[in-house]
């Protein structure tokens, strides 16, 4: 692709409920550009941006794709788009995230059948936390069930005023033709081949679109004090004027545009490219904040600035190797440049440039200030990292931090998938860093936990696992990490004595057992006086009594929340030794657990869960049954109830599926851990046979 101007670059991330059809979106901008000979069908697995067999199989977005496009206007211009298209599933957010941290637009997809959705209110979050601008395009006007003035309806009751709609639709649901433009007054119909020419609108249209247009004037007029004044003395702004103020409006985000079409039939599609070049802003517009120590600092995207270039998305390619994608946020990137990590001052040779489209390389030597492109084999740059030239070291303040609630322990199917799986895994973690994995549990017990966002997530990174590292695994669920603690004081003798010719081994520790309050773990007392046991058999003693802890007790699980006194024993000169008195005091404790029994002890986590106040009921409810205990609520802005509980951990595995299903995905939640405290009596019998 030609090198485009910073001016002339707009970055648009389209955003949406999963499901409002912004991939078919992309299709038929990418089609109407010229960029394809004909639209890929979701369905089909044959679109460009949802190219990965995962994302094919799944029949759903699974990450942020690029897809550049060259945009000719009305008025001649050419203008280079680069869509990103995003996914609309909860689990895959932290792609939106990403995809946010370049864009400069958010065009916001929204169904004209099924309206404002959760998925919609979520991204829409999204962009306000990242500061966004955005344009809403509502789709699917020609199916059934679709309207127009019900979704424009949701779309002010949700997000205020500053929702501005730009164009009404002639006709609906199968018998929609064109759109009728609100600033210009024109309108257009659409021929089979998406192909627009000038038309008239019904009268009842006319009459809608005159109004409007009186209305939209007033609020874009309202906005600037001098265009206000001109107003009001009887000066008409030109649609052109009232596009320049609108753009202003759109930057400022007090304003959000509405328009309309279908991606199938290609009706607006055309428009929705030209108001993109007309209202979206340029990089140019909108400076990047970084961090340089604990300042922030705003970098223009000027071609003739000081290279820099964040690292947004991180990919590894079959074929190629690791693929970095980057926004140049300051001067102008050359093929074979070296720019160096301001994190961690490692040089990174910029070789092999090019712009990605889905999962086309089309190569370029060159890329200025605000675009979007790739590069190859940048292992020491992460994703979040920025290269630069300046010795001053730039930091990216990072993507929003999302839990994982959701997880799953890893078993290798072969010796040879264990060999391979943590390099596997910590390549997966590089390109979506919204997974995490850790290694939970001790030697021998151990499980390799990933965790995710959803179900979904992480059994699409598991399938990832298999496909692009050829890493085979089961999954199986994550051990919760019960205790044990005794109830009662008691004591016990270790004993060993063992005499088969030679040096034999001798020792005997009495030991002393009482229970410590919740969370003081296990403590050592050494009371031995007179010599009984020598002072350097001592830290052999604690040693034993530390593993024999850790190894569990009568029911398996680490002892905890008790201490051990060691007060009297017995040596031999000859045959005592360190193993002996490790050894004694392991068989002492174990007779002492044994003789005085145990509790079991589970996890509870604090939990807060946010949902819609008409909900509130539902879910303590549903906390309640999973034995939690209500500790707050509080009602938060926009209608949003926070219930604050205690629930054990147990009953924590699936929550993440079984909110969303009980609020209808409304319900966002997060964990920590509190304290541990006694299993009921009658569950203790089901830990013990698991």
């Amino acid at each position: 692709m030609d090198t485009a101007t910073t001016p002339q670059i707009r970055n648009v991330a389209l955003v949406g409920h999963a499901g409002s059809g912004k991939t078919t979106l992309v299709e038929a901008l990418l089609h109407r550009a010229g960029v394809t000979t004909r639209p890929g069908r979701v369905e089909d697995g044959t679109t460009v941006t949802d190219h990965e067999p995962e994302a094919i199989a799944h029949g759903i977005s699974l990450s942020a794709n690029l897809a550049p496009m060259t945009w000719t206007c009305a008025t001649g211009a050419t203008t280079r788009i680069n869509l990103i298209d995003t996914p609309g599933f909860a689990d895959f957010a932290g792609a939106t995230d990403a995809a946010l941290a370049v864009a400069d637009l958010a065009v916001v997809v929204v169904s004209a059948v099924d309206g404002v959705e959760v998925g919609t209110e979520q991204v829409w979050a999204q962009c306000e936390a990242a500061g966004i601008p955005r344009l809403i395009f509502v789709t699917k006007e020609d199916r059934p069930r679709a309207d127009f003035h019900a979704v424009l309806a949701e779309l002010r009751a949700r997000f205020g005023t500053g929702v501005v709609p730009l164009q009404l639709p002639l006709g609906e649901e199968e018998s929609l033709h064109g759109v009728a433009d609100v600033l210009t007054e024109e309108s257009f119909d659409y021929d089979a081949s998406g192909q627009a020419r000038p038309a008239e609108a019904p009268d009842d249209v006319a009459a809608e679109q005159h109004e409007l247009h009186e209305q939209v004037t007033e609020e874009i007029v309202s906005g600037d004090d001098d265009a206000l004044e001109r107003y009001l003395s009887g000066e008409v702004p030109s649609a052109s004027e009232l596009e320049t103020s609108l753009a202003h409006e759109v930057l400022a985000g007090t304003a959000f545009p509405v328009l309309l079409g279908s991606a199938l039939t290609g009706v607006g599609v055309d428009q929705l490219a030209e108001y993109v070049c007309e209202l979206g802003p340029s990089p140019a517009d909108r400076p990047t904040t970084l961090m340089a120590g604990d300042t922030e600092v705003e970098v223009t995207a000027d071609p003739a600035g000081e290279p820099a270039l964040l690292v947004f998305r991180t990919v590894t390619d079959p074929f190629v190797g690791q693929l970095s994608l980057f926004k140049v946020l300051s001067g102008t990137v050359r093929n074979d440049m070296r720019l160096v990590n301001a994190t961690t001052g490692q040089e990174e040779r910029l070789h092999g440039l090019f712009f990605l489209r889905g999962k086309e390389h089309l190569p370029t030597t060159t890329v200025v200030a605000g675009d979007i492109a790739a590069a190859p084999k940048l292992a020491g740059s992460p994703t979040g990292s920025v290269l630069a030239l300046g010795k001053v070291p730039l930091r990216f303040r990072g993507l929003p931090e999302r839990g994982t609630p959701y997880a799953v322990a890893l078993q290798p199917a072969t010796q040879a998938d264990d060999d391979k799986l943590s390099a596997a895994l910590a390549k997966l973690v590089a390109e979506d860093p919204t997974l995490r994995v850790e290694r939970v549990g001790g030697a021998g017990a151990g499980q390799t936990v990933m965790r995710g966002l959803g179900d979904v997530h992480v059994t699409v990174a598991i399938e990832r696992l298999a496909r692009k590292f050829g890493v085979e695994v089961r999954t199986e669920p994550v051990k919760v990490a019960y205790r044990e603690t005794i109830t009662r004081p008691t004591e016990a003798e270790g004993r060993l004595k063992k005499q088969s010719g030679g040096h034999g081994q001798f020792a005997i520790a009495q030991l002393r057992l009482r229970p410590l309050e919740r969370g003081a773990g296990v403590t050592f007392k050494d009371s031995v006086v007179g010599g009984a046991i020598p002072r350097n058999y001592i830290p052999a003693v604690e040693r034993g009594v530390r593993e024999a802890m850790a190894a569990g007790g009568p029911r398996g699980f680490e002892v905890v929340d008790v201490e051990v006194e060691c007060y009297d024993g017995k040596h031999h000169s000859v045959d005592s030794s360190e193993m002996a008195f490790r050894t004694a005091a392991v068989l002492g404790v174990k007779e002492a657990l044994a003789k005085g029994g145990t509790t079991v002890l589970e996890p509870v986590c604090t939990v807060r869960v946010r949902v819609p106040t008409a909900q509130q009921g539902d879910v303590m409810g549903d906390l309640s049954a999973r034995r939690g205990r209500i500790s707050s609520t509080d009602v938060l802005d926009g209608d949003v109830c926070q219930i604050e509980a205690l629930v054990p951990e147990a009953e924590l595995t699936r929550y993440v599926a079984d909110l969303r299903s009980i609020t209808g995905g409304h319900g966002e939640f997060d964990t920590e851990f509190s304290h541990y405290e006694p299993v009921p009596d009658h569950l203790v019998a089901k830990l013990t046979e698991s």
